[in-house]
């Protein structure tokens, strides 16, 4: 499976837009090499540099099977559940770090074989858990952010 932007290559610089120095907007998102029997996706985006630990920018989860992409600023497609972020707020939070040495930030793309008995509002650590016998592949997009002041 592959995961791509039309806002940024891999490693490549993440444009303002889509971070808190902008409009703080979920990038569009395209994935193909489905493998067969995916039922529905889920999706995680994080930043290991932060400075207290891995921070979690975006939990996404029962995205229907049939959805290949997003547009950017998207929500729910589909009837897709939004996750609570490290910013304890539900739904996308872009990229934020401190000024200096710019940060990596991984979109994190699940394949599944059935969508997770989740309630809205679930943390990573719930939804990686939930994943747990039931990814069929997994595709990543790192992208980089980085403020000088």
């Amino acid at each position: 499976m592959k995961l791509t932007s039309a806002a940024f290559a891999e490693g490549g610089m993440i444009p303002a837009k889509y971070t808190c120095d902008g409009l703080d907007v979920s990038p569009s998102l395209a994935w193909s090499s489905v493998p067969a029997g995916t039922k529905a996706f889920a999706l995680i985006a994080d930043d290991p540099d932060a400075p207290a630990g891995t921070w979690v920018h975006w939990v996404l989860y029962n995205v229907p099977g049939s959805i290949a992409q997003f547009p950017e600023g998207v929500s729910g497609p589909g009837g897709a559940v939004q996750g609570r972020n490290d910013f304890g707020k539900v739904g996308y939070g872009g990229p934020c770090p401190p000024p200096g040495k710019p940060h990596r930030y991984f979109f994190k793309l699940y394949a599944l074989d059935a969508p997770l008995a989740l309630k809205a509002g679930a943390i990573k650590a719930e939804v990686e858990r939930a994943i747990q016998g039931h990814a069929l592949a997994q595709a990543q997009l790192m992208g980089t952010y980085g403020r000088s002041r």
